[in-house]
């Protein structure tokens, strides 16, 4: 009878056991490949939650409901800084980054104040200013990557 409660919870454990591993948080990044690899991921992510904002609000979508996207975005943009250390030039990344990183802080800076501001206006169900916000937001993404991206 014990042996079969000791396999019985031995079986049960292994499935808890793979779920809080897939829970845990990536390793953070060491190498410029896995910086360029984190790099690449959380931007294809924000670029999906960006349209997916902008399709929920287009489609006339509860505004408030987009609070964990929102909440997703303004994640992305405080991390985004701390995915270009010095040395970490993999991908498509200019040198201007590292050259003049009071530009790209400040860059760095709108994003992350406009990802906040979008809060605030779904929050109130205020369509239009949801949207003037998300084109600030945008537009906060395309002037970076004017400055810091190579093509």
């Amino acid at each position: 009878m014990r042996q079969v409660l000791l396999l019985t919870a031995a079986l049960a454990a292994i499935p808890l056991a793979a779920a809080a591993q897939n829970d845990a948080a990536p390793a953070a990044p060491t190498t410029p490949e896995e910086f360029h690899h984190a790099r690449e991921t959380r931007m294809g992510e924000g670029r999906r939650t960006l349209g997916a904002l902008k399709q929920a609000a287009d489609s006339g979508g509860d505004l408030a409901a987009l609070t964990p996207r929102i909440e997703s975005l303004i994640a992305w943009s405080d991390e985004l800084p701390a995915l270009f250390p010095e040395g970490s030039a993999a991908g498509h990344v200019r040198p201007e980054i590292w050259s003049n990183p009071a530009g790209f802080a400040a860059a760095a800076q709108r994003f992350q104040s406009a990802t906040r501001a979008l809060a605030a206006p779904a929050a109130a169900g205020d369509r239009p200013a949801f949207l003037t916000a998300w084109t600030a937001v945008r537009a906060s993404c395309g002037g970076c990557h004017e400055g810091y991206k190579a093509d």
